[in-house]
């Protein structure tokens, strides 16, 4: 690392020490208000931080914080690695995530979707890494194509290589502009915001469109692949395969996952882990036991205790988000959902109904949060008995102790974080 400008060192000197004051006097975790003081002493900060550094920007609508952190887990392989570890996915939590690191080699950035193209551009970074995009925060991000085509300018000319999921015909349209591109069959889930061509509006037709997919048996390949009834946009041939518990590489390995963290968007957010560690140069063979022994992100998937209740918490910030979630939690047991709608969360709460929450019926249910209201409505009318209550601690004390799952958006997942001492 090359020695940085006296005044950038200053910045980032104070930037350090706004964090730290901020952390000692319980206002957070300084991750913002630390890059936010060394932008305003030197607003090309972030410029210069990341000069000299093999980086890597995360993207995606969900899993972009996990993913950070299963890439950082595998690069350790190498050495230090400055990153965002706790989701300030903005320029002032670059710069204090580049800051409080100033010395490590590598650098694995979570970047929110909508500021991607601004940090590519200060960063120059080599490796992106694109997911899935689908609707979240409508009255902050706008329309998600208009994000794929964010995502497609800015790559348009630019040397850096990404490694992209193919499943998603947003994300493979908005990559697609990229001089290298790495193709991972990674899954999508969530269909309901690509049913139709980015390039041209035609519908997409996700069946019937074999293409010799390696790994995958015939139904897979017929469930996976996508193409335009209208124009030459199709799914691309992966480089990388996502199959269950297992990953195929390019050579046509096949990598057995056996991951801590629970559900398929782990596998999926694993894979493209893998294949960015590699085009580091990181063998699957070292990174895979690196990945392994990530068990928590956050505070997701994370097992609190209280008064013999066991409590296992998850997020889900939007239609996509609930999916995975209720993929991941055991429908044996009572579960606590809380929804907020404060600014991080999107002021906006009728994507509750897209979410298909059916799949709760059977099982006690009890809704908090600021808009509980909101998601009792929705849950009436999906037909899930419930019962409701004014504060989460109430919902714990209604419960028998056991095992219970708990599943929130953002800020109402960071309030029940706080209330068990931010346990990560």
């Amino acid at each position: 690392m090359s020695q940085l400008p006296l005044r950038a060192q200053l910045a980032s000197a104070l930037g350090r020490t706004a964090a730290t004051l901020s952390r000692a006097t319980g206002r957070g975790d300084g991750s913002v208000i630390g890059g936010r003081v060394g932008l305003m002493l030197e607003p090309d900060l972030l410029r210069k931080l990341a000069a000299d550094r093999k980086l890597v920007l995360v993207s995606a609508t969900n899993g972009k914080t996990t993913t950070t952190r299963l890439i950082t887990s595998a690069l350790q392989e190498f050495g230090d690695v400055a990153t965002n570890a706790f989701g300030a996915n903005m320029p002032a939590g670059h710069v204090s995530a580049l800051a409080s690191n100033k010395d490590a080699p590598y650098g694995v950035l979570e970047v929110d979707e909508k500021y991607l193209p601004e940090v590519l551009d200060t960063t120059d970074a080599g490796i992106l890494c694109l997911m899935n995009l689908s609707r979240d925060q409508m009255d902050r991000a706008a329309e998600i194509w208009l994000l794929a085509q964010k995502w497609r300018r800015a790559l348009a000319g630019r040397p850096v290589h990404v490694i992209a999921n193919c499943d998603d015909p947003l994300v493979t349209w908005g990559a697609s502009t990229a001089a290298r591109v790495t193709w991972v069959a990674a899954g999508q889930r969530w269909r309901e915001d690509s049913w139709c061509c980015p390039e041209c509006g035609g519908p997409l037709d996700r069946s019937g469109f074999g293409n010799g997919s390696q790994g995958l048996t015939a139904a897979q390949m017929a469930d996976t692949n996508w193409a335009c009834r209208e124009c030459t946009f199709r799914r691309p041939e992966p480089n990388w395969v996502l199959d269950g518990e297992y990953v195929t590489d390019p050579r046509g390995q096949h990598w057995r996952l056996d991951l801590q963290l629970p559900g398929q968007a782990n596998r999926a957010n694993a894979a493209m882990a893998l294949a960015v560690a590699e085009t580091l140069g990181l063998d699957p063979a070292r990174a895979l036991p690196r990945l392994r022994t990530v068990a928590s992100v956050a505070g997701r998937y994370t097992t609190v205790e209280r008064d013999g209740r066991s409590l296992r918490l998850l997020l889900a910030k939007n239609p996509a988000g609930w999916l995975e979630a209720f993929d991941v939690a055991d429908p044996a047991l009572p579960i606590i959902l809380s929804v907020n709608a404060q600014g991080p969360d999107g002021r906006d709460t009728s994507w509750l109904w897209d979410v298909d929450y059916r799949i709760l019926r059977g099982r006690p249910v009890l809704v908090t949060g600021e808009r509980r209201l909101d998601l009792a409505l929705r849950l009436t009318v999906a037909g899930v008995p419930f019962q409701l209550c004014d504060s989460f601690e109430q919902a714990v004390g209604l419960l028998a102790p056991g095992k219970i799952d708990v599943i929130a958006n953002y800020t109402a997942f960071q309030q029940i974080r706080a209330e068990f001492g931010r346990a990560v």
